[in-house]
């Protein structure tokens, strides 16, 4: 999908747009992907809501915000608080986008976002149809940092950016 020219300018909206984050497959191991790329947004000011089932069941939390086992669930829950889900993250295989697609366009999200490495062209052409913004194989996280210079935060050192090559390694 977002086969538009202006793509830069399309992502810096959504991440401008989208501030309620409802992260599908969110571990609370530190160590994932989905939980370093979740603290990051959390941390520039993003509300995270966590959706995994297992934690959800268990009554948990992760990055100190209730977790829910659907995000129709986390909907409901949020609406009652007054609160819109903006977009959808998706940390899942590709083949478990469809029923997630179908939950964002159910409860009203703004963006259908598939992190690095998953596609589902049939899903994603549902949710446009229904008026999303629809982003696949990019991680929420790189796109946040690169388009609003965030590549420092928590393991980039970019105290210059130069096209030489360091003459002595750093460490």
């Amino acid at each position: 999908m977002l086969q538009t020219p202006d793509t830069v300018s399309t992502l810096r909206h959504i991440l401008t747009q989208c501030r309620t984050l409802a992260v599908v497959g969110l571990s609370p191991q530190w160590h994932r992907p989905s939980h370093f790329a979740a603290k990051y947004m959390q941390a520039h000011g993003y509300r995270i809501i966590p959706v995994n089932p297992v934690v959800a069941r268990e009554g948990g939390d992760i990055l100190g915000e209730r977790a829910y086992s659907s995000v129709t669930q986390a909907a409901a829950a949020l609406r009652e608080q007054g609160v819109q889900i903006d977009m959808v993250d998706c940390f899942r295989k590709s083949e478990d986008i469809p029923p997630l697609a179908d939950e964002a366009i159910a409860i009203g999200a703004q963006c259908l976002w598939l992190q690095l490495g998953v596609f589902n062209e049939a899903a994603g052409a549902r949710a446009e149809a229904a008026g999303l913004q629809v982003i696949q194989n990019r991680c929420v996280k790189i796109e946040h940092a690169r388009l609003f210079g965030g590549l420092g935060w928590m393991g980039v050192n970019t105290r210059v950016i130069s096209g030489k090559r360091l003459q002595q390694l750093p460490y």
